[in-house]
């Protein structure tokens, strides 16, 4: 088993860097006020992508600490006896 996941990492890991490789061409990225700021492609599209998993983590963590907290209690409850 951790042969066929090291296999599936490494396979992962060429995708992406034939990815970047392909994808190394400069791109500018506008913002208010005159501002810019100039990097490549892949660069930008895994800074996106890791936004963009950071504010979905963020929007969720009210509802995963909700949960985290009623499963201690359940436990609790269970441990206890009670229903």
């Amino acid at each position: 088993m951790r042969a066929l996941t090291l296999v599936i990492k490494l396979v992962l890991f060429l995708l992406l860097l034939a990815f970047a490789i392909k994808n190394g061409e400069v791109v500018s990225v506008r913002y208010l006020m005159g501002l810019e700021w100039r990097a490549p492609l892949s660069l930008v599209l895994l800074l996106a992508f890791a936004l963009g998993v950071l504010l979905g983590l963020l929007g969720a963590s009210r509802q995963i600490l909700n949960n985290r907290r009623e499963l201690i209690r359940l436990r609790k409850a269970k441990r206890l006896g009670k229903p």
